[in-house]
């Protein structure tokens, strides 16, 4: 097995902005299992201005050619939602390994068709939910699991995050817009979602109050207002396979408000909190527990803020890649989660209690 580094593509690299600058870049430059080779952009001269700032030895105008280079191993999808199947159809029948950020796709049906391609194609296929992999986060779980715990009984979740308030960048204007897969619900409620499962447990009973409170926005220097079809504030409460109930608010437009996750049992209690305002899953976070236990240590030291918990995801997909396994949370996780989410919504729908998978 060859022990040079996974040379890395990224689908919508940008020299001044987005998750891949402020993220995937300081993640890979830490990482020295990977090689940022190359970047791709909606046109030659973004991508070529992102080669330079990024430091990549090729740039592309075209994603679809990118993902198909042969010097490229991983190909790492930062681009809005609607482009995700596009891309990520072209890079698995490519033979590459994928690193697609959350959501995964628009619906149902595009996560199930990744997922499937994914298979067939035997590449590592890891799903952006950087949550999972923040150290605070492995660390609470392996408490829960060990039964530091005891039984557990509840857990109270507050998620909010400054997008989705009474205004927004003109770059973000479409996650406004539900259609897109990018909403308040599909990326803070399934980061939140997701670890909250991934401590208490598959949720087994689910009522929600899905709801669009402000429907015009601003954009942002102007005094132009579109308007909102996507949610902007939402409730969930739930049980979960371990017996567990929880509560689950998620708010748009926050400021100064924390994450603050709190789940208890019958032998003590713990808390992850974080206050980065584009989420929880973007940002350090602290564990704090009424039991004993070790402090977090992270696989990727001295990072912080977006670039911390990609890292971490990066070395799980690297360590994956190297031994020739799958790795956790993959494409077949973000299927489950899309499928949670949809019953969110029927919960908020039709005003009763869902049963997940039933």
């Amino acid at each position: 097995m060859s022990t040079s580094p996974l040379r890395v593509g990224i689908v919508g690299a940008n020299a001044e902005r987005g998750w891949s600058k402020d993220a995937h870049l300081k993640a890979l430059g830490a990482l020295p299992d990977f090689e940022l080779v190359a970047v791709s952009a909606r046109t030659q001269a973004i991508a070529d201005e992102a080669a330079k700032a990024y430091g990549a030895k090729q740039a592309f105008g075209d994603s679809l050619a990118m993902v198909r280079d042969p010097g490229v191993d991983v190909v790492a999808v930062t681009v809005k939602v609607p482009e995700h199947r596009a891309v990520v159809l072209a890079a698995l029948a490519a033979g590459k390994h994928v690193y697609c950020e959350w959501p995964l796709g628009r619906d149902i049906a595009e996560a199930e068709e990744m997922t499937e391609a994914a298979a067939r194609s035997g590449a590592v296929a890891m799903i952006g939910l950087q949550g999972l992999s923040a150290a605070a986060a492995r660390r609470a779980h392996e408490l829960v699991s060990s039964g530091a715990l005891g039984e557990l009984l509840n857990m109270r979740v507050t998620s909010p995050t400054g997008g989705w308030g009474a205004e927004t960048p003109a770059f973000y204007a479409y996650l406004q817009d539900k259609t897109t897969g990018a909403t308040l619900a599909s990326v803070q409620g399934g980061h939140t979602l997701a670890t909250m499962e991934a401590l208490a447990g598959a949720f087994t009973e689910v009522d929600a109050r899905v709801s669009t409170l402000r429907k015009t926005v601003r954009i942002s220097g102007t005094d132009e207002t579109i308007a909102r079809t996507s949610p902007d504030h939402i409730v969930v409460t739930g049980r979960h396979a371990s017996g567990c109930v929880s509560v689950l608010e998620l708010f748009g437009g926050a400021r100064g408000i924390p994450f603050r996750l709190e789940l208890v049992g019958t032998k003590g209690s713990l808390v992850i909190s974080g206050d980065f305002p584009g989420g929880f899953q973007a940002g350090d976070m602290t564990l704090t527990a009424t039991v004993p236990f070790d402090p977090p240590t992270p696989a990727v030291a001295g990072l912080s803020g977006p670039p911390a918990n990609v890292a971490e995801a990066y070395a799980r997909l690297g360590g994956a890649i190297r031994a020739g396994g799958q790795v956790e949370p993959g494409f077949g996780a973000a299927v489950r989660l899309t499928r949670l989410l949809d019953v969110v919504q029927a919960a908020s729908d039709e005003g009763r209690r869902q049963t997940p998978g039933a």
